[in-house]
């Protein structure tokens, strides 16, 4: 599933284009890809024809465009396209009239001022991704609602989505004392996406490794030493897969102009069972997480059970 670094990334790209630019048409071809929208294909068409994209927004791993309101002379929008990747979506800006892309679900034609007509496709080979038009309400804290955006809102899908390491407004202080509220295993912690956003498989096992912490380690037994060291090790992880375009294991993540990030070079745990460790030469070892997969060094993340790190 794409990650933070593989969403902002998209964003990234989507931002230019898209900024300014007024949606001219939109045809659904697959009702699948709208789970998320609360109306049929005709009136998700007919939600966002005519609107104009004030900007690309992202909170941790979650995308959405803020509508200018259909009212003229109306304050701040109050509705936004939200987007979600799910296992296998992508967004790729095409040319007006390129040929379908395969998997493609949802197209949206633009007309932008200064790029002129361009479209935007929505693609999803395992349709667990969606996109919806939906209102936008005031943050709980005040502050921006997410990267790329001044306005105090966000979408009500997201309201409940937590801040993510990378956002100016994300608060350390209540991260350290939401680790000290919980029992559970410091991996679940971090991919619980109201608590810290953005943060997936890949990057909980690279940031445990780098941090020295066995995943499953009670997060609540992390003293604040080590909770800071985790935190500095999440950012610097996700910091690092951003710089080099995302993690792509197939050509199920790409970015909007259809090309592969590289980060999968530089993983020094995820996917690496059985080959050394990069600091000491121990096997990594894969054991079962969550209906998923833990990656981890035996010798550097050890179980050190009752003992504050």
């Amino acid at each position: 599933m794409p990650e933070l670094p593989e969403v902002e990334v998209v964003r990234a790209g989507l931002a230019p284009a898209v900024t300014g630019a007024q949606i001219v048409g939109v045809t659904v071809h697959d009702e699948r890809a709208l789970t998320r929208h609360t109306g049929g294909a005709a009136e998700f068409e007919a939600a966002l024809t005519g609107r104009s994209v004030r900007a690309a927004v992202r909170r941790g791993k979650f995308l959405w465009l803020p509508l200018e309101p259909t009212a003229a002379g109306a304050a701040p929008a109050r509705e936004a396209l939200i987007g979600h990747l799910g296992m296998s979506g992508q967004l790729l800006l095409r040319a007006p009239g390129a040929a379908p892309e395969r998997h493609e679900r949802v197209r949206i034609d633009l007309h932008h001022p200064v790029h002129g007509e361009l479209c935007v496709v929505f693609a999803d080979q395992r349709t667990f991704g969606s996109l919806a038009v939906d209102r936008l309400v005031p943050t709980s804290d005040d502050a921006p609602g997410g990267y790329g955006w001044g306005e105090a809102s966000v979408p009500a899908q997201v309201a409940h989505i937590a801040r993510d390491p990378l956002d100016p407004a994300f608060s350390d202080r209540a991260f350290r004392a939401a680790l000290g509220r919980k029992d559970t295993a410091i991996k679940r912690v971090l991919l619980d996406q109201t608590t810290v956003s953005g943060v997936g498989n890949i990057y909980a096992d690279e940031a445990l490794w780098a941090a020295r912490i066995h995943p499953g380690t009670p997060a609540r037994a992390l003293s604040a030493r080590a909770a800071g060291r985790l935190l500095a090790e999440v950012r610097a992880v996700l910091e690092k897969a951003l710089a080099e375009g995302g993690t792509s294991f197939d050509e199920q993540y790409v970015n909007v102009n259809g090309e592969a990030g590289y980060f999968a070079h530089s993983l020094n745990v995820y996917g690496r069972q059985g080959r050394a460790c990069p600091r000491c030469g121990t096997p990594i070892v894969r054991e079962a997480f969550m209906n998923r997969s833990s990656h981890r060094c035996p010798r550097c993340q050890r179980v050190r059970a009752g003992v504050r790190r």
